[in-house]
């Protein structure tokens, strides 16, 4: 699954990464807040979260505000 990194400027294009490449620096790590941009479908957020609890992690997902408007959101997904 290929699920679009949150953009560092409003006019950049989002960065795409792999989720085994998620799962990897996870499993580096231990735990990592990750922020994904809001061009994600809810679905794919939904399918990522089952498969890192499946590996065993805790996961808090959320979709984090930046502005007023509806579409000025991204998500964020903190995995233990």
């Amino acid at each position: 699954m290929e699920l679009l990194l949150a953009r560092n400027e409003l006019s950049e294009k989002p960065k795409k990464v792999q989720l085994d490449k998620v799962k990897e620096e996870l499993k580096n790590l231990g735990e990592k807040i990750f922020y994904f941009d809001k061009d994600n479908s809810h679905k794919d957020m939904m399918a990522l979260v089952d498969s890192l609890e499946d590996e065993g992690f805790n996961v808090y997902f959320r979709e984090v505000k930046y502005g007023l408007a509806d579409d000025e959101y991204m998500y964020e997904v903190h995995a233990l």
